[in-house]
């Protein structure tokens, strides 16, 4: 049996101490610059501390966690991503990513934090759009390298687009949205095509996660029914640990499949 490869998870460590190092020296340092008050819709109230809004800043650690659990797995050989188990470390790496991008944002209500929040959030909706299309495409590596490039630009020029969207705040946010929910029809197809098998177990639960989640979200910012500025337990720090939940379920789908066998003639 083939061994377990300690590189996915060394390189998920190391991004993880790197990346929230560097959060921290830059809340510290102030290289974020200042407080303009991104985040602020999420309800929690800013605190005259350091990280301002602590509940939805410390939430964050989920997606370390997950994304390490996912390094982690990744290095057993059973459990990979199907058409390129490199870029089950890819997958890894974004994940961890995931949590310093967005604990920037609600620990500095910070425009540069902001966008490092909407960034992560391209890069790993980026990858499951482009991961899809290129199963779909029977493509390559370069296949999915253009694929998940186009997206993350094409999510970068919609933010720039002015003015609020109905129940999801920005462009941006949509953008994200639609790009998850293009990964899920993807994924659909390629059941319906049934080229491969897999745990279709996986996919609800990343389905239901995400969806309990969104549910969560449109009623914990700033003046919804759930929002306790004050308050500890935050409906948006709720979403942060459901989406890591979410993110996790979707590579043990993704790791969970496996080509049919030809039949025999």
């Amino acid at each position: 049996m083939p061994r377990r490869s300690p590189t996915p998870l060394a390189l998920a460590a190391v991004t993880a101490v790197v990346s929230t190092g560097l959060l921290w020296a830059a809340i510290v340092h102030g290289w974020l610059g200042p407080d303009v008050g991104r985040g602020d819709g999420f309800c929690e109230a800013a605190r005259d501390a350091l990280v301002e809004q602590p509940a939805n800043t410390f939430s964050n650690l989920g997606f370390v966690v997950a994304g390490l659990v996912i390094a982690w797995q990744a290095g057993d050989p059973r459990r990979t991503l199907a058409e390129n188990p490199r870029l089950a470390t890819a997958y890894a790496t974004i994940v961890v990513l995931l949590g310093p991008a967005s604990a920037a944002m609600h620990a500095t209500q910070s425009a540069a934090g902001g966008h490092l929040d909407l960034l992560s959030m391209y890069l790993v909706a980026a990858f499951a759009v482009a991961y899809a299309a290129t199963r779909l495409l029977r493509g390559g590596t370069t296949t999915f390298a253009l694929l998940w490039a186009t997206a993350i630009v094409g999510c970068e020029v919609v933010e720039r687009i002015p003015g609020e969207v109905p129940v999801v705040m920005v462009w941006a946010n949509l953008a994200f949205g639609l790009l998850l929910v293009t990964a899920l029809v993807g994924e659909a197809l390629l059941w319906r095509r049934g080229e491969s098998s897999r745990d279709p177990r996986w996919g609800l639960a990343a389905v239901g996660a995400l969806g309990l989640a969104f549910a969560i979200w449109t009623q914990a910012k700033t003046g919804g029914a759930w929002c306790r500025p004050y308050s500890l337990l935050q409906g948006h720090a709720i979403w942060h640990l459901l989406d890591a939940v979410a993110a996790y379920a979707l590579y043990r789908l993704y790791a969970s499949e496996h080509p049919r066998a030809a039949p025999r003639g």
